[in-house]
């Protein structure tokens, strides 16, 4: 008869197919450590009872790679048919009513946490939200995956974020809806917080305090939706006090559930001694080895740790370790530069998962990183810098700089800010705790620079303004400040400092700057016509800009985007003509057989259709160059004006073109994308109806970072009218 330890250890195994018993590479779960996670029992607790399975015939092992843990073969356990026929009659509970997003870990054993998840279960159901906190490795986030688990089963739906250091309101809110989430915090709880929704945010310390300010604002916006939340941190809180969340203090388990997380075999009275010793701290005793001596009862959690556990490493362990230990995120085995001991490391239950990906327990990073001169630490930075140059893609860059500007050597800001524009194109938030980080160590003009542009870009304007105010004068300055009074709404004043600051500007900068002012007045609207005033206005301005002073090159570049606002405009105002001799100067300069003209003829005959009233023929000749073109923003420019002409009967495949075209490959450090993703969101309200107060509160925050303060004001408008 099968014990429950034996019953645990088969229903997990039955999880997975059969087909992985010949598999040159098979998942952790099967190899010892994953079993031990998964039945929540320590790792020399599941000996005993594997080989009693293995024996009966109920398992067989073998040894092989394990994906995503290196290069070495470890030990894994298959079930066998006999073993899949014991456990028949105690199927593994799959099923889900409720729904759920996010990164929500692996469901093991937990012993011990009853009456805490019940409770916290009560409060949530009854609407309240709950801030769990307690020390490192007592478990938090495991309670908070088993009162998830139990709202699952009780039909709510459960949206979970996992923390990281570059984890902002974006990246919170891609984990909750998914990859075409809302930015702005308003509208992600619009979307998010639902009735019957709980809204997970886990590992909350390890943000940055670069964005702690914008999660604030975003769990402030949920906590007045009708979700529950449940934040999961260790003190001391970053958030500070939260009106209206319940505090739940996590302490050790009870003696009786401790003694289940150690091996039966164990002598009861030593079994007491190491619970007892230990706190009933569950990650301690499941670094506790029967090797180890019996620790000391006054000895603290992390004194063991340091002096037990961390002390039994090998060389090559404490290699893998302090690689671990110093990375700003986790990191898959198989780019680490020191991978020969992480085996040891997972063996000893040292590594937490998630997918590929492994860190060392925070108790565990926490105690060896204080344990490290300074010195010491930054030439392991310095190393881990080296082996980072030689990986290519933005994640190798967001590491290395890491390193880079924790390592012994002086800043390269000329390196960093090279860096910055590849890490920042993936994400801008990694961008902003690195420049945040370089700072602290050298406040340099440069780098103030690019963290008043990152935070622009991003529409943070206090952080902004913050940096603003250590620039030194000139036109650089007068320029941002500009921007910053268009991202606020206040564009009397913008105009002012613009117009200072042109005054200041050499010829190609200032021509430059003249042109972005025209494109963004003419863009600065919802969809539909161009008023003849603006139109006239924006014609005027076009003309005054003074293209005599500048470089061949530069001359010939500032004239065709002259004549590209021309087109647009005479299409706007109907005047045929002009728009012609705009499109035969643009002809001329690039091609008839040029995209770009191809693009021009359309949007005319676009311009021409009577809106609701656009021709099969015009329609499929729009169909046939968006399935042709390749340029991103081309596609969704052409898009936008053709849905626009279509008015209230939009195609089907149209709006599907539209949804397939995510903006989020679009970089928010280029104005034009900026505006493309703010006619996105608009776009898409339009087409979800159900879902328009969401989308269009997201389309009037995007309106308001792209500068776009008439469109941000009309939609609001419209928005008023819905509500």
């Amino acid at each position: 008869m099968l014990n429950t330890s034996q019953r645990r250890i088969l229903a997990h195994l039955s999880a997975f197919p059969r087909d992985l018993e010949s598999s040159w590479d098979v998942p952790r779960g099967l190899s010892l450590p994953g079993i031990a996670e998964a039945v929540g029992v320590v790792r020399s607790a599941v000996h005993a009872p594997l080989r009693e399975l293995e024996s009966s015939g109920y398992v067989t092992t073998r040894s092989t790679n394990t994906i995503g843990t290196g290069t070495r073969k470890r030990k894994v356990v298959h079930i066998t048919e006999k073993g899949r026929e014991a456990i028949s009659s105690e199927p593994l509970e799959t099923s889900r009513r409720g729904p759920s997003s996010g990164p929500i870990p692996n469901q093991g054993v937990i012993f011990g946490r009853d009456t805490e998840a019940a409770e916290i279960s009560t409060m949530i159901t009854n609407g309240s939200s709950v801030i769990l906190n307690g020390l490192p490795g007592i478990g938090k986030t495991s309670l908070a995956r088993l009162v998830a688990e139990q709202m699952l089963n009780s039909g709510w739906r459960v949206r979970w974020a996992t923390c990281s250091v570059d984890t902002d309101v974006e990246s919170m809110a891609v984990m909750w809806l998914g990859r075409m989430a809302q930015t702005s915090s308003s509208s992600i709880a619009s979307a998010a917080g639902s009735n019957r929704t709980l809204l997970v945010i886990d590992e909350a310390q390890q943000l940055s305090p670069r964005h702690i300010g914008g999660i604030s604002q975003l769990i402030t916006d949920c906590s007045q939706t009708d979700a529950s939340m449940l934040i999961v941190v260790r003190a001391p809180n970053p958030f500070g006090e939260l009106p209206g969340f319940y505090e739940c203090r996590l302490d050790g388990i009870s003696e009786e559930d401790a003694l289940q997380l150690l091996p039966d075999e164990l002598e009861e009275e030593k079994a007491l001694g190491v619970v007892r010793a230990l706190g009933g701290h569950p990650l301690a005793l499941n670094l506790w080895s029967p090797d180890d001596e019996l620790p000391e009862r006054a000895e603290a959690v992390q004194s063991y740790v340091e002096t037990t556990v961390i002390h039994r490493i090998s060389e090559e362990g404490i290699g893998s370790l302090n690689e671990f230990c110093i990375s700003p995120l986790p990191i898959r085995v198989e780019e680490m530069a020191f991978s020969d001991g992480a085996n040891e490391l997972d063996e000893s239950a040292i590594l937490r998962w998630s997918l590929d990906l492994a860190e060392p327990h925070h108790l565990i990073r926490n105690v060896r990183r204080a344990s490290l001169p300074e010195g010491e630490l930054r030439g392991m930075h310095r190393i881990q810098e080296i082996h980072w140059k030689k990986r290519e893609g933005a994640r190798a860059r967001r590491m290395e700089m890491h390193h880079h500007i924790n390592s012994d050597r002086e800043l390269d800001v000329d390196l960093l800010q090279i860096s910055l524009s590849e890490i920042a194109i993936q994400s801008s938030a990694s961008a902003a705790v690195l420049v945040e980080q370089a700072m602290e160590n050298c406040d340099d003009e440069v780098l103030r620079m690019i963290a008043v542009d990152l935070a622009l870009e991003r529409a943070e304007s206090d952080i902004a303004r913050s940096y603003l105010e250590g620039l030194s004068e000139g036109p650089k300055r007068q320029l941002r400040l500009a921007r910053l009074a268009r991202i606020e709404g206040n564009q009397p004043l913008s105009e002012e400092l613009l117009a200072t600051a042109i005054d200041s500007l050499e010829p190609a900068d200032r021509v430059r700057e003249e042109v972005s002012r025209i494109v963004r007045m003419h863009d600065d609207r919802l969809p539909g016509t161009l008023e003849s005033d603006a139109a006239a206005r924006i014609s005027q301005l076009i003309e005054t800009v003074d293209i005599s002073e500048l470089a061949d090159r530069e001359r010939e570049v500032a004239s065709l985007s002259l004549d590209l606002l021309r087109h647009a405009i005479a299409l706007d105002r109907g005047d045929i003509s002009t728009a012609s001799s705009a499109r035969s100067a643009i002809e001329s300069r690039m091609g008839q057989d040029s995209p770009r003209v191809r693009e021009l003829n359309l949007r005319a005959m676009l311009s021409a259709s009577t809106t609701g009233a656009i021709s099969k023929e015009i329609l499929s000749t729009l169909r046939s160059y968006l399935e042709s073109v390749d340029n991103h923003l081309d596609r969704l420019r052409m898009t936008h004006l053709a849905m626009s002409v279509c008015g209230k009967e939009i195609p089907n495949w149209l709006q599907k073109s539209h949804m397939d075209d995510n903006p989020q490959q679009l970089e928010n450090g280029i104005s034009a994308h900026r505006r493309i993703k703010a006619q996105w969101w608009y776009w898409r309200g339009v087409i979800e109806p159900e879902n328009r107060l969401s989308n269009w509160r997201e389309a009037v925050n995007r309106f308001k970072s792209a500068e776009c303060n008439n469109a941000a004001r009309e939609l609001i408008g419209q928005l008023s009218n819905q509500i």
